[in-house]
């Protein structure tokens, strides 16, 4: 498996891991009746073979893994970073082909239900990471969304957790290794520059100003400790040790932020300064190397349909026109006096629907979200069978990169119950977080949206470890959409403004289907693809900016989420008329989460057998 694919997914889906204590097993003593290794290698079945297989492969791509290790608990390698050369990239594509080769010589036919489903999972899988691997270079490895300037600094904040004196002195390794990770990047973004795949101008400002503000603070410059060395002293002043053994350590953090961070991350942005000046503001996929057949194999992998590009472009202009009309109904409801554009504009500008940005009006969102999804823990048994174990928190994103990240994202809980789900709402900004879009952005990225989703999945019992943390773009958005719908069903969205901004939330989404497909296929520029967003939804004009420059960097990845939902919505409605009384709302969510992240295709098939089986006598 790809493991460095998964690591992205999981900081960008939102899927990050806590870190956790290892634990130990003892190994009870062998009885003169067990049987031997041999005898129970011949009386395994071809399933039971497989599965192994599976695991055996899991964990040996997670051993070759130092930050995935950390993001399950594991601390074998808590003092390294991966390896991003490119030599090891080519080692990666390798044993992904000698594990396809691996996975052929099991008999398909002799495997149990459960096991064919993971067979074909994992073949498809691994068929394209080596399709793919044509593509590698066809991304931005630095962005104002992610990358490795900005993923350092989070990973060691939120996964590296310091218990003892051996975790800080990992730390203390890990913030000189930087300094390597660091050259790999730019090895990286120089193969990329050769190829003319450079980031749009509008990046670099970004990326520079978040690299820099990373080296700001003590111990580089006057004022306050800088982001990393804050969390490190944090981190230090909870362990029980004395004083002075304190004061080592953090010397020790202090030279090698000076010896090995500071350089690492001004080679970075000198290099990006120099970078910027051959950019340009073309930002769709067509100006890249046969950026026609790359765009049309994201967006196969994205939503894992075959839907063609004009086809997505046209169901979003459906679906915009759609929505519009239901916002007028709305907008009567109220009796508003104005066409739908003003009411828009209303809703943009009214002072009401937006808190005061200063601490109180941010606590106070964020305690009135708490509030929402608390409301919503206590409805859950009117929808689904299976809940997750783990608890969710709402918090704030962190300062060093509220200006350029999204408005909400979610990280999914530690696998061991040691760390929560996180709902984080960045608040950077007040009048890009409306209050009647509270409601909904709460469900789709708390309960029952990627909490109920992400925290479930890894809690399975009976499926490859590998199922639980797989990700399937269209799977997981398309299910955060189809959650900020559910809650309506119940009587929720009580106050019409809410329910407005469910639709808002819902307009946004099918605008970016028109959006994405019109910068990477149809050369829309920016002002375009800007002017589509202001002038069809009720969102900020920052907004707006931000989500262009997330299809810039991100092609077809914003195509998954109504694409997801109108798939959910329609394979509900085949089941619901197939199986009028018998159909149980709660046993159909149990079908979609029970078998942990599928691609779309699959999910039909689960549907299907649920509904053949509901139906049998």
């Amino acid at each position: 498996m790809n493991i460095q694919k998964t690591i992205i997914a999981l900081a960008l889906s939102t899927a990050f891991l806590g870190g956790c204590n290892n634990t130990t097993t003892t190994a009870s003593k062998p009885t003169a009746s067990a049987p031997s290794i041999e005898q129970v290698v011949e009386s395994e079945s071809e399933s039971q073979r497989l599965n192994s297989f599976f695991e055996k492969t899991f964990m040996d791509a997670v051993m070759r893994s130092p930050q995935y290790q950390t993001y399950l608990g594991i601390k074998q390698d808590y003092d390294k970073w991966d390896n991003n050369s490119e030599e090891n990239a080519e080692k990666e594509l390798q044993i992904s082909k000698d594990n396809l080769v691996a996975l052929q010589k099991f008999n398909y036919s002799e495997l149990d239900q459960q096991t064919q489903i993971s067979y074909l999972l994992m073949k498809q899988s691994l068929e394209q990471e080596i399709a793919d691997y044509q593509w590698r270079y066809h991304n931005y490895p630095v962005n104002q969304m992610f990358g490795t300037h900005s993923n350092i600094p989070s990973f060691l904040i939120n996964q590296h957790s310091v218990a003892n004196v051996d975790e800080a002195q990992a730390y203390i390794s890990r913030l000189a290794g930087i300094e390597q990770v660091m050259q790999q990047l730019v090895v990286q973004l120089k193969i990329r520059e050769d190829l003319g795949i450079i980031a749009p101008s509008f990046v670099f400002p970004h990326v520079i100003r978040d690299s820099q503000n990373l080296i700001i603070g003590a111990p580089f410059t006057e004022g306050d400790d800088s982001t990393l060395f804050a969390d490190f002293k944090k981190k230090v002043s909870g362990l029980e040790i004395d004083e002075e053994q304190s004061k080592e350590l953090i010397k020790a953090a202090e030279q090698a932020l000076i010896a090995n961070v500071q350089p690492a991350y001004q080679d970075l942005v000198d290099y990006l300064i120099t970078l910027e000046t051959k950019s340009v503001s073309d930002a769709g996929a067509w100006k890249f190397p046969q950026g026609d057949v790359y765009y049309n194999n994201a967006l196969a992998r994205t939503t894992t349909t075959q839907l063609t590009a004009e086809k997505i472009h046209k169901i979003g202009l459906s679906e915009v026109a759609r929505i519009h009309n239901e916002m007028r109904i709305i907008k009567e409801q109220v009796g508003f006096k104005g066409d739908l554009a003003k009411f828009m504009q209303f809703m943009r500008d009214d002072e009401q629907f937006y808190y005061a940005g200063d601490e109180a009006g941010k606590q106070r969102y964020l305690t009135e979200a708490t509030a929402l999804i608390d409301n919503m823990k206590s409805r859950l048994d009117e929808l689904f069978l299976v809940k997750p174990k783990a608890d969710l928190i709402v918090k704030r994103v962190e300062a060093f990169r509220e200006k350029s990240a999204g408005k909400a994202f979610y990280n999914r809980p530690a696998p061991d119950g040691s760390r929560p789900g996180m709902y984080y709402a960045n608040l950077y900004d007040m009048k890009a977080m409306p209050t009647y879009q509270m409601e909904a952005l709460a469900y789709h990225e708390g309960i029952p949206g990627h909490h109920m989703q992400l925290a479930i999945s890894q809690e399975l019992e009976g499926i490859p470890t590998f199922r639980k943390f797989s990700s399937y773009t269209a799977y997981s958005e398309g299910w955060g959409l189809y959650t900020e719908f559910l809650p309506k069903e119940i009587g929720l969205y009580a106050d019409p403004y809410s329910d407005f901004g469910r639709l808002a939330m819902e307009l946004w989404r099918a605008c970016r289907l028109v959006v994405d497909t019109g910068m990477h296929v149809k050369k829309w520029n920016r002002a375009k693809s800007i002017a589509y967003y202001v002038d069809n939804t009720p969102n900020a004009e920052s907004d707006a900016i931000k989500m262009v420059e997330r299809h810039a960097v991100m092609p077809s990845q914003a195509t998954a989420y109504k694409v997801g939902m109108l798939e959910i919505l329609r394979l509900r409605e085949s089941a619901k008329t197939q199986l009028g009384d018998k159909f149980d709302i709660r046993e159909f969510h149990d079908v979609y989460l029970k078998n942990g992240p599928l691609p779309l295709d699959m999910v039909e098939k689960m549907i299907n057998n649920y509904i053949a089986a509901k139906k049998a006598p």
